[in-house]
C-alpha cells in the first residue's frame, strides 16, 4: 500500500513539473515589438515588388498578411482608405457602380459615425468594408490590449450605426506594424492588408496631377496588384476612370480581397 502511495505521489509531482514547464515555455514565446514602416521596392519590369519586413526570412503570410493577391493572374484589387470624408467618396462609388467594379474601403470609427449612409451604400452595392482602426494609431507601437481595443471599437460602431458586420480585413494606419501587432490581428480573425503600389496622395492641400496618378499604374502595374488609394484625394478620384480603362486595356480583371486564397 505504501509503495502504491509513493508511486501516485511521484506521478503527481512529475505531472505538476511537466505542466509548469509547458506554462513557462508558453510564457517565453515572444513576438517582436520592432516597429516597421511598410515600404516598397518598385521595379519597371512589372514584377511583384519587394516590401519592408522586420528581419530577413520574416514571413508575412504566416500572420495572414498580404500585399498582393494572385500573382499568377492579371488581376487587380482596388483598396481605398477612409480616415475622414472629403467629399469624393460618393463620386468614387458612382464610378465603381457605372463600371461594375467592386472594391474595399478601410474605414475608421469616426468615419462610420459621421458617414453611416455612405458606409451602408458601400455594403449595399457589394463592396467590402474593412477596419482602419478607431483613432488611426501606429499599431507597431501599440501593445496587444490597445490593438484589440482599436479594432473592436470599429467593429461595434459598424454594427451599431449600419447594422452590417465589418469585413475581417484590416489596414494598419501608415503601414506601420510589428510582429506582435500582426499576430494580435491574426488572433482576432483578421487578414492584414498592406499594398503593392502607392504614392503621395493623402494631403488634400498638396495633390498630384491626375496624369501622375495614372502614370504610376502605367509604370508599375503587376499581376495581383493591391494599389492604395485615398478616398480624400481629388487626384485619385479624377484618375479612377482612366485607371480602370488602362488596366482593362492590359486585360486585367478587377477582383475583391475575399477572392484571395489565404492558407490558414
Amino acid at each position: 500500500m505504501k509503495n502504491i502511495k509513493k508511486i501516485i505521489c511521484l506521478i503527481l509531482i512529475f505531472s505538476l513539473a511537466f505542466s509548469g514547464t509547458q506554462n513557462v515555455t508558453a510564457a517565453k514565446k515572444h513576438y517582436s515589438t520592432k516597429s516597421v514602416d511598410w515600404g516598397l521596392g518598385l521595379n519597371n519590369n512589372h514584377a511583384t515588388p519587394g516590401g519592408t519586413v522586420p528581419y530577413s526570412g520574416f514571413s508575412l503570410k504566416k500572420y495572414y498578411t498580404i500585399y498582393t493577391g494572385n500573382t499568377k493572374k492579371k488581376c487587380i484589387y482596388l483598396t481605398f482608405d477612409c480616415g475622414y470624408e472629403n467629399g469624393y467618396t460618393k463620386k468614387i462609388l458612382n464610378i465603381l457602380k457605372e463600371k461594375n467594379i467592386k472594391a474595399i474601403f478601410f474605414v475608421t470609427k469616426p468615419y462610420i459615425e459621421g458617414n453611416a449612409k455612405l458606409v451602408k451604400r458601400m455594403k449595399k452595392e457589394g463592396h467590402l468594408v474593412g477596419n482602419h482602426t478607431s483613432t488611426h494609431p501606429r499599431l507597431g507601437e501599440c501593445n496587444t490590449d490597445k490593438i484589440r481595443s482599436e479594432l473592436k471599437s470599429v467593429e461595434k460602431c459598424m454594427k451599431k450605426k449600419t447594422s452590417y458586420k465589418l469585413d475581417k480585413f484590416v489596414r494598419p494606419p501608415e503601414g506601420n506594424y510589428s510582429e506582435r501587432a500582426l499576430k494580435t490581428m491574426q488572433d482576432m480573425g483578421y487578414i492584414t492588408v498592406l499594398w503593392s503600389l502607392a504614392w503621395y496622395d493623402y494631403n488634400p492641400a498638396d495633390q498630384p496631377t491626375t496624369d501622375y496618378v495614372v502614370g504610376r499604374f502605367k509604370s508599375y502595374y503587376h499581376k495581383g496588384m493591391i494599389p492604395l488609394l485615398h478616398a480624400i484625394s481629388e487626384a485619385d478620384t479624377n484618375a479612377l476612370p482612366k485607371i480602370i480603362k488602362y488596366m482593362k486595356s492590359k486585360n486585367y480583371e478587377f477582383r475583391t480581397l475575399d477572392t484571395i486564397k489565404i492558407k490558414k
